[in-house]
């Protein structure tokens, strides 16, 4: 074998591919040698990246592969700093602390700490779960300390009188990692990660340099921006038949361009020229990988992309491009397509159609690479309307999954105390089974929510539900019912008392919370821990709180209601990766994975400015100027990262950049390699070439969800047969009729009901019915005479009616008021008219028949107030807490509440009272406001209105009485109730905006 020394694989060849082709060119192609090397690469997923280009390499038949390890590279999210543990004698070496013990043995500290400080203008924590989200920041900033191995003298050494005071309680909070830390991590017995990767490497090179390997050792892929790993590559390079191969080092960039990307911590190449210089090498030692590509495939793509990235202060060369380099007029764009949409959700779509187009070719790849996490789960869901599945190299976030989510449902359901949303959420979750068959649980379910959790909140817990129950269910479904609760109660019942309690361990809370869950998710034939916890996201989660459990063992009693939030802190940041079922030909990568593979079409995604490169945002730890003097590197070095990654993804043979114009309605800015390209592209005149064969795609992606033909719906026109047609209405059913036959249809021919709202607050309707009934029985308890104090009664009586909805905030803080001043304007009014009225009736039901060409029609009514005046004659009034309706509304026939209830008092259809003439109709206005209370009275003729209300009926009947009389939804549009239950059944937004006729 003959590979040793310093290697680079251009940006133009995959580096996976490549790597693995020539490791298996200079194994002879046996089986016996390859297996026999070791390759380091940067991170797991790389390890996994290169063992899927062997498996692509072997045509899928088994192989030997060498021995792959992960090394750690600062922009690996797993913590992969565990891979040299079987190459080198870790010895005495403690083991590394495990994430999740850590950040809850430094939520310890944080809270010891500012328990102690008693909080601070800089640092505060409202709670322990927020003491946990501290704890992991700090555990970051822990991560960037050890790897770049910056010694904490330095954080005591700064000058805190020279920086503001936020920053100097700052400094004092991190005296936790230089005080307290290091001790707590003695009594653990463990280390932390990113120390003991380095300690391994120092032990490994001294192992190597004392006793060479016999072996080929290769480390791959990594730009050394860990100083240990750095360490590594040059220890690695010592050995006899040691190789470090380089991703995308540029050998051709003359020296003033090289001597500027040295400087400029933003560019692509910055960490590789880095790296030569902590090696002791220059370019001119940099040997082409043995089995790279031909140079001359893509040179010129890769000449175009190194310009792009030109450092800014040579920039001055883009002028003369045209003159000096015409490659890149003929070859430089070929297979580069630009593609910039309106929105997020164009970007997800066309980038999703450019990928199925991907497909119709059986043996093309294609990839998406974006760091930007929504619009990989956009492209993700756009692809499955093909019923595709596409991997995502990020995963999702372990919270997301089906196992957790229902976790913290239940949690959610035992914190509210079975409140209606989050009892819902527990029981509709696909997971849930209540040791039933599925099917039978999720009828139980629905008619839970129907009669006991539409509305008004039950009272809290299982009790409540049982309590709810009872009124609204009777004989065997009641029994039925009350026993489905009783054995869901137990369960629920221990944990919300965990829950209630102000200081309980986490391990009990755990516990009682599991048996929970899996009660809840067990069915008649299944264990709830076979359903809860199977499948790889079932694992995840299941390894996940087996961590949480062995970390928490000596975790401080915690408060009950801190629980969910914490366990939430905690589940930042984890990762659910599934490992099969996704398409083998499509994938959606991170940058990290696009720099070590390429795809025959390679889709860059979400080239926005502060998305890629990302923004470095603020170190909520140091100032700019602190860092520099600690001696942690400029945040500016993860966009150089950032750009390498670029670089290399834009080299494949065909790729496309988009970008959106506009995220989530909010304009952005264009990433600068993207605008820096449009740059180049226009000296060389170019920009439009590389549009063209995407140019079709944006309408492609409108096309997909436009139909061939646009009809405007129309109006609804049911014709029901007469045998269907109500023969039964209220004098209210009347006026909807005359607005809304459509609703009428809907509602007492078809049945349909509006369903109350879950976990209801009080509403008008309540409102209304609570202030009609504190008047019926102020009214009744003093039929004649208003005595002394009468206020003072009203409003005693008010509060006994509104006592059931008092402990709604709005109730007590608006509509109690109202009341007062209602009740203080209504006692005023009654005193200034009782002297003239001989008798009052309330709430008084009637009915009467109404016989029209067909069969005879019922009318009934329920009249607010019947007044018969001295002189024999009556009046009647409606109150109203909302507007009333005008007059030219009632003599125009819209609303005939008062005049048909006149007509049926004149037809002696109240029981009690007598038939007679009304003289007076009034509509009492009950606000509350200013003024409180109003008197409406009609000045047309009672006789009048009376008439020609009956005549209007007596119309209506006839006209209803014809089957081909349809139910129209609002005929008069100016005339349409205000509010309907039934508008979007009429699809009325639809047809009204069409310009359809009335």
């Amino acid at each position: 074998m003959g590979i040793g020394g310093l290697y680079a694989i251009a940006a133009t060849d995959g580096f996976a591919d490549t790597l693995a082709r020539g490791l298996w060119q200079e194994a002879g192609e046996d089986p016996m040698v390859l297996v026999r090397m070791s390759v380091l690469l940067p991170t797991r997923r790389a390890v996994r990246t290169l063992r899927d280009s062997f498996l692509r390499l072997g045509n899928g038949r088994p192989m030997l592969l060498p021995s792959l390890r992960p090394v750690g590279d600062i922009d690996d999210d797993e913590g992969a700093f565990g891979g040299l543990d079987g190459a080198a004698a870790a010895g005495d070496l403690p083991p590394a602390v495990p994430g999740l013990r850590r950040q809850l043995l430094l939520t310890q500290l944080v809270q010891r700490f500012l328990d102690r400080k008693d909080g601070g203008a800089a640092i505060h924590a409202a709670g322990v779960d927020h003491a946990a989200l501290l704890a992991g920041e700090l555990a970051r900033f822990l991560d960037q300390v050890h790897t770049e191995q910056v010694s904490y003298e330095g954080l005591a050494g700064l000058a805190r009188e020279r920086y503001a005071a936020h920053w100097q309680e700052v400094l004092e909070f991190l005296s936790i990692a230089t005080e307290f830390w290091p001790a707590m991590l003695a009594e653990e017995g463990a280390m932390e990660a990113p120390l003991r990767h380095a300690a391994l490497v120092d032990r490994l090179a001294a192992l190597w340099a004392a006793s060479p390997p016999e072996d080929p050792v290769i480390v791959a892929g990594s730009t050394g921006s860990i100083p240990a790993t750095a360490r590594l590559m040059g220890a690695v390079l010592d050995l006899p038949r040691g190789s470090v191969v380089l991703p995308g080092l540029d050998r051709e960039a003359d020296a003033a361009t090289w001597n500027a990307i040295e400087g400029d911590s933003g560019h692509a190449q910055h960490n590789l020229a880095l790296l030569l210089r902590r090696l002791g090498k220059t370019r001119e030692d940099v040997q082409h990988w043995p089995a790279a590509g031909a140079r001359s495939t893509r040179a010129a793509r890769a000449r175009l992309i190194q310009e792009v990235l030109r450092p800014a202060e040579t920039t001055e060369a883009w002028r003369r491009l045209a003159e000096t380099d015409q490659d890149l007029l003929t070859l430089g764009t070929e297979g580069l397509s630009v593609l910039s949409c309106p929105s997020h959700h164009e970007e997800a779509e066309t980038i999703a159609l450019l990928l199925r187009a991907a497909l119709e070719d059986q043996t093309r790849t294609a990839a998406l690479v974006t760091p930007d996490r929504v619009l990989a789960r956009r492209v993700k869901a756009a692809l499955r309307r093909w019923e595709v599945e596409v991997d995502d190299s990020a995963g999702q976030p372990l919270a997301a999954t089906l196992p957790m989510t229902f976790w913290l449902a239940t949690a959610d359901m035992a914190a509210e105390a079975c409140a209606p949303v989050p009892l819902l959420a527990a029981l509709k979750h696909p997971l849930a089974a209540g040791g039933m068959t599925q099917p039978r649980f999720r009828r139980r379910v629905r008619t839970l929510e129907r009669t006991v959790l539409r509305g008004p909140r039950p009272a809290p817990g299982p009790d409540g539900l049982l309590a709810a129950a009872g009124v609204a269910f009777a004989g065997d479904e009641l029994n039925d019912m009350r026993a489905w609760i009783e054995r869901l109660a137990e369960p629920v019942e221990a944990f919300s008392a965990l829950l209630r309690s102000d200081g309980i361990s986490l391990i009990d809370l755990l516990s009682a919370h599991n048996a929970l869950a899996e009660t809840l998710a067990a069915t008649d034939e299944e264990c709830g821990d076979k359903r809860l916890w199977a499948g790889e996201a079932g694992e995840d989660a299941a390894n996940f709180l087996a961590e949480l459990a062995e970390s928490a063992r000596d975790f401080p009693a915690i408060e009950g209601r801190d629980y969910l939030s914490l366990l939430e802190a905690l589940l930042a940041g984890r990762v659910h990766r599934p490992r099969y079922g996704a398409h083998p030909r499509l994938a959606i990568l991170g940058p990290l994975e696009g720099r070590l593979q390429q795809y025959d079409l390679m889709i860059l995604g979400g080239l926005n400015e502060g998305t890629w490169p990302p923004d470095p945002g603020a170190d909520p730890w140091m100032s700019r100027p602190m860092r520099a003097e600690f001696g942690l590197p400029a945040p500016e070095r993860r966009i150089g990262l950032s750009a390498h990654d670029f670089q290399m993804a834009a080299s494949a043979p065909e790729v496309v950049l988009t970008r959106a114009e506009r995220v989530e309605g909010a304009p952005t800015v264009a990433s600068r390699w993207w605008l820096r390209l449009e740059t180049v592209l226009r000296a060389l005149k170019l920009t439009d070439k590389v549009r063209l064969s995407v140019a079709d795609y944006p309408y492609w992606q409108q096309a997909l969800d436009m139909p061939r033909k646009v009809e405007p719906v129309k109006p609804p026109t049911p014709r029901p047969p007469l045998v269907a047609r109500p023969r039964r209405f209220s004098v209210t059913e009347i006026e909807t009729w005359v607005r809304d036959p459509y609703a009428i249809y809907a509602k007492r021919i078809l049945g349909l009901r509006a369903l109350d709202p879950l976990d209801a607050d009080p509403g008008a309707a309540d409102r209304g019915t609570m202030i009609h009934r504190a008047l019926e029985l102020f009214t009744e308890e003093f039929p004649r005479d208003i005595p002394p104090g009468a206020v003072r009664r009203l409003i005693e009586i008010g509060r006994a009616e509104f006592a059931r909805e008092m402990a709604h905030p709005s109730v007590q803080a608006f509509w109690w008021p109202r009341f007062e001043r209602i009740a203080e304007w209504f006692v005023a009014t009654e005193q200034g008219r009782r002297a003239g009225l001989a008798e009052i009736w309330t709430e008084k039901k009637g009915n009467v028949t109404v016989r029209g060409l067909g069969d005879p029609v019922d009318l009934n009514c329920e009249a607010d107030r019947i007044e018969r005046l001295a002189d024999g004659g009556f009046a009647i009034i409606d109150f109203k807490t909302g507007t009333p309706p005008t007059e030219s509304q009632v003599t125009a026939g819209y609303s005939p509440q008062l005049p048909l209830e006149a007509l049926i008092l004149s037809m002696g259809g109240f029981e009690g009272v007598p038939e007679g003439a009304v003289e007076a109709l009034e509509y009492w206005r009950l606000s509350g406001g200013d003024p409180a209370g109003e008197r409406k009275g009609i000045k047309t003729a009672v006789e009048t209105l009376v008439s020609e209300a009956e005549d209007g009926l007596l119309n209506l009947i006839r006209t209803f009485d014809d089957p081909e009389t349809p139910y129209r939804s609002r005929p008069a549009p100016d005339y349409a109730p205000r509010y309907s239950d039934y508008e979007h059944l009429a699809r009325v937004k639809e047809w009204s905006a069409g310009g359809e006729p009335d």
